[in-house]
C-alpha cells in the first residue's frame, strides 16, 4: 500500500486530530527506524501510519470486531501486504496472539507508546514546542514520574527497546524525539500558535 492510500484510509476512518497526529508521529518514528536498519522506509512508515486507523470506530478492544481486528480485516480485504498486516497485529499481541518477531514488528511496539509520551512532555512545556526539548534528561525525568502520562506502559516500551537491542536513553528516545521534531508543525507541537486541537 502506498503512503497516499494509507493516509486516505486514515482520514476516512479517523476524525480525531489528536489520533491522526499520533499515527503521524508513529509513522515518522518508524521511518527513522527503517533508515537505521536499512529497511524499506515506505513500508515501515505505512505500518506506523495505519496501526491505529480503526481505533476511533472500534475502540472496544475486548470485542471480536474491536481494534485492531476490524482494521486487520479491512487491510486484508484491500490486499495489503501481509507483512504490514502482521506488524499491526503484533502491536496488539495480547489480543491477537501475534507476538512481535521481526525488527518491523518490534520497532512498532517500541515507538507506539513512546511517541505519545514524548507528545505529553512537549505539551507541558511553556512553549508547547517539541523542538525545545534539547536534553533527553527532560524526557527521562518525566518518565520516572509515574503520575505523569500514567497511561503509558513504560515497561512495554523498555522491553521493546531491549528486544531491539537499543539503549532506551542513549539511542531509542533520541531517535524517536528527533524524528518527531522533524514534523513538529504537522504534530501540533510547534509552539502555542499551533494548537493541539
Amino acid at each position: 500500500m502506498k503512503r497516499d492510500d494509507a493516509w486516505t484510509l486514515v482520514t476516512e476512518w479517523t476524525e480525531s486530530l489528536s489520533l491522526r497526529r499520533h499515527m503521524l508521529s508513529v509513522e515518522v518514528a518508524m521511518r527513522a527506524y527503517a533508515r537505521h536498519y536499512g529497511a524499506d522506509e515506505d513500508k515501515w512508515g505505512v505500518v506506523g501510519l495505519l496501526h491505529d486507523f480503526d481505533y476511533e470506530k472500534y475502540p472496544d478492544m475486548t470485542a471480536a470486531d474491536g481494534h485492531p481486528f476490524t482494521g486487520l480485516r479491512v487491510l486484508r480485504e484491500r490486499g495489503v501486504d501481509e507483512e504490514i498486516v502482521r506488524a499491526i497485529a503484533a502491536h496488539a499481541a495480547e489480543r491477537t496472539g501475534a507476538h512481535p518477531e521481526s525488527l518491523l514488528e518490534k520497532s512498532l511496539v517500541a515507538v507506539d507508546e513512546l511517541t505519545g509520551f514524548i507528545t505529553a512532555v512537549a505539551l507541558v512545556r511553556p512553549s508547547k514546542d517539541i523542538r525545545d526539548i534539547t536534553k533527553i534528561k527532560s524526557v527521562r525525568d518525566k518518565w520516572k514520574d509515574r503520575s505523569f502520562a500514567a497511561g503509558v506502559h513504560r515497561e512495554e516500551v523498555e522491553a521493546a527497546a531491549a528486544a531491539l537491542g537499543v539503549d532506551l536513553w542513549n539511542e531509542h528516545v533520541p531517535r524517536v524525539l528527533e524524528a518527531m521534531k522533524g514534523i513538529a508543525e504537522e504534530l501540533g507541537l510547534a509552539g502555542e500558535s499551533n494548537p493541539v486541537e
